[in-house]
């Protein structure tokens, strides 16, 4: 009996349907167990990855907290706890690091302890895995602990690159850079570096005090002249 055509349509959808049936289990039973793998990985490695972060956030925070007691102790001309310190200067947050090893430093140079203070900015100075203002105010206060034993052209030579307009620590760099000059009786160099400070806004109050009252001992007008007012 032939086919009609709606027949042979129905039969022509049912070979296609069994052929793409057997193509399927045929890609399943060759790749199937590759596949179940593969998903498994995804997720073991997502839900690692989930770990990973909740672990990391909630360490942070707990190293937060920590960090605030420790500079809220120190602060407030307190020791802070030695074993809490410690364990702070080695943690893996370079932030959190540096900010303890100030602390530390710090610590010790209250005590009088400047060559314990001394040895721990240095070591601060050459570690390359903190960020570079971090190694830099490091450099500043291991310069003030030796100031007397240095000469003002080692003095110089360090800070110099630091005591420039616009550089985060123009201020602390810059005193101790114009104090140098002022000890190799370089008073041409120091008026207009205690000047600049005395201009510059972003320095510490304190020292734009200090730096204006030492450009005018040197004759250099350290006075802001006042803007003029908009038309």
């Amino acid at each position: 009996m032939a086919l009609t055509p709606q027949n042979s349509e129905a039969f022509m959808r049912e070979v296609d349907d069994a052929v793409r049936q057997d193509r399927l289990l045929t890609f399943w039973q060759r790749f199937g167990r590759w596949i179940i793998a593969l998903v498994i990985g995804g997720l073991a490695i997502f839900g690692a990855w989930l770990y990973w972060q909740h672990h990391s956030k909630t360490e942070a925070q707990a190293v937060s907290e920590e960090m605030d007691r420790v500079i809220t102790t120190a602060a407030g001309g307190g020791t802070p706890d030695a074993k809490e310190l410690d364990r702070l200067t080695q943690a893996s947050q370079p932030g959190f690091r540096a900010s303890a090893l100030l602390v530390k430093a710090g610590a010790a140079a209250r005590k009088g302890d400047n060559k314990a203070a001394i040895a721990v900015y240095q070591a601060m100075v050459k570690d390359s895995t903190l960020d570079q203002p971090y190694r830099d105010l490091a450099l500043i206060r291991q310069t003030t602990l030796e100031y007397e034993t240095l000469q003002p052209q080692q003095v110089v030579d360090r800070l110099k690159p630091l005591a420039v307009e616009g550089a985060p620590w123009f201020g602390s760099a810059g005193e101790l850079v114009a104090i140098a000059y002022m000890k190799m009786r370089k008073t041409d160099l120091a008026g207009p570096l205690f000047a600049a400070m005395a201009k510059d806004n972003n320095v510490p109050q304190s020292i734009r005090s200090r730096a204006r009252q030492m450009a005018g001992l040197l004759g250099v007008d350290a006075v802001e002249t006042p803007a003029e007012p908009v038309k």
